[in-house]
């Protein structure tokens, strides 16, 4: 009688053959038996398919190196951290999508010394018992801004939320219909207001609301004035506000508190810097606010986080609520906050210290001489397969901050050679510069892929990895 044949899959190796091959028992040393054994049985399987459904007789060595090369694969997909540090090439400096704030050294160093061991998060250590964790920076934003208390919410929607709720719970809130903004994730004050239990009453108009239309809404159910900086946009033209001190005399007069949220949030005037002007916290308490309200990563440069400084009994309030437990910030933001806040004690040095007050206020002359120096290196790696040009734009501050001011820039603008089928080779061009081990992320504009340079202070880093661009 002849032997039968052997089917392909009866020489397919087993789990144990695939993970005696050195390079699975380094993943195995690496990531652990169990997560190995797992995907090399995924592989194997898959492998076991194709090898029923091919023709002729696969080679079992073959076959083993396909489940390693399957098995690796998976192993490197699955275990990458997913959240990861790119080229924020843009032109937006503060960028949500991309993270916002870099945080200069100082945080950083902060961070991990707080993570790496126990810490008095809420722990008085003069007294010896519990403490409040928001101490560890209400100090600084209080002599920063001026104001008599300070605490700290997870990020600027919440500051607002906690402080409508606690001062306006089921009462009505005055706000000027030019000022009921929405920003970024579709966030709207309307919506944050009736979350936080308040009842909006809009006044005046669009355009223009006068101190008048704040006087005849005030009633019995008024419970504050609010007034938000519309930082992500700008009514010009025929217009009309009511400056902040006035509307504070106005609230006082009726027993009522002003509140004020400023948004993106500076604690410096940007002018000596040579940008365009902010509102500062201290400028609003200064005018009569009673309790403002702004963001720790825009324009202030620090981590995520809302921050709320004002007359200390409404700051109680707000810390009594039961809803601060659930919006507080933890030890890791606290304590990059506080590194950030020391560095506003010596501002002039600030510029150079804090890395989104460092780009926004870079010269374009050196911006310009990174591209011309750049232009060459990366034409040479597209080796023809796009011209490279060293243009003029325009950067923008970012995350609702200061939207129709710009910067001007320099970028590289990289084209497609082929006329033809261009815009596949321009997106083909943006994702091979994202698949990087650095991702770089720029921006598509007029039929090019610009890069621009004004955030881009690793040049060093960005010209080593053009070796790994891979273009389909």
């Amino acid at each position: 009688m002849q032997p039968r044949p052997l089917s392909p899959a009866s020489v397919v190796p087993s789990v144990d053959a695939v993970l005696r091959r050195p390079a699975l028992r380094e993943a195995v040393e690496s990531h652990g038996h169990a997560l190995v054994v797992e995907l090399a049985r995924s592989a194997l399987e898959a492998v076991r398919r194709a090898a029923l459904a091919g023709d002729g007789q696969p080679m079992r060595a073959d076959l083993e190196t396909e489940i390693e090369r399957r098995t690796l694969d998976a192993l490197a997909i699955l275990t990458a951290l997913p959240l990861k540090p790119v080229f924020n090439l843009t032109g937006t400096v503060l960028h949500t999508n991309l993270g916002r704030a870099v945080l200069p050294r100082e945080a950083i160093a902060a961070i991990v010394a707080v993570a790496a061991q126990p810490s008095n998060l809420e722990y008085d250590l003069a007294r010896g018992e519990r403490g409040e964790r928001d101490d560890h920076v209400a100090d600084w934003l209080c002599r920063l801004t001026g104001g008599e208390a300070a605490l700290a919410a997870n990020n600027n929607a919440a500051a607002v939320l906690l402080s409508l709720n606690s001062l306006a719970n089921r009462r009505e809130v005055l706000v000027s219909r030019g000022e009921l903004i929405e920003i970024g994730g579709a966030f709207r004050m309307p919506d944050i207001m009736a979350r936080a239990g308040c009842r909006l009453r809009e006044v005046g108009t669009t355009n223009r609301t006068h101190l008048r239309d704040y006087e005849e809404a005030i009633g019995p159910h008024t419970a504050l004035i609010m007034k938000v900086h519309t930082s992500n946009y700008a009514i010009e033209g025929f217009t009309a506000a009511v400056a902040e001190r006035e509307l504070a005399a106005l609230a006082h007069a009726r027993g009522l508190p002003l509140v004020t949220d400023l948004g993106s949030g500076m604690l410096v005037d940007l002018r000596r810097y040579g940008l365009p002007p902010e509102p500062t916290p201290r400028d609003a308490l200064a005018a009569g606010a009673d309790l403002v309200t702004f963001s720790g990563d825009k324009l202030l440069g620090g981590p995520q986080a809302g921050l709320i400084v004002g007359r200390a009994d409404l700051v109680a309030k707000l810390r009594r609520n039961p809803l601060k437990r659930a919006l507080r910030c933890d030890k890791l933001t606290l304590a990059a906050l506080a590194a950030v806040l020391r560095l506003y004690g010596d501002p002039d040095r600030l510029v150079a210290r804090l890395p989104g007050l460092r780009q926004m206020a870079r010269a374009t002359a050196e911006i310009r001489a990174v591209a011309e120096r750049l232009a060459p290196v990366v034409a040479a790696r597209l080796g023809g397969r796009a011209t490279v040009a060293v243009v003029d734009c325009a950067s923008q501050i970012g995350s609702g901050s200061l939207p129709v001011d710009r910067l001007p820039s320099a970028a590289l603008a990289l084209r497609p050679a082929a006329v033809r089928g261009a815009g596949k080779a321009l997106g083909a061009l943006a994702a091979g510069f994202r698949a990087l081990p650095t991702p770089v992320i720029g921006r598509l504009h007029d039929g090019a892929l610009l890069f621009d340079l004004r955030c881009l202070e690793d040049e060093a880093g960005f010209v080593a990895q053009l070796d790994r661009l891979v273009l389909e």
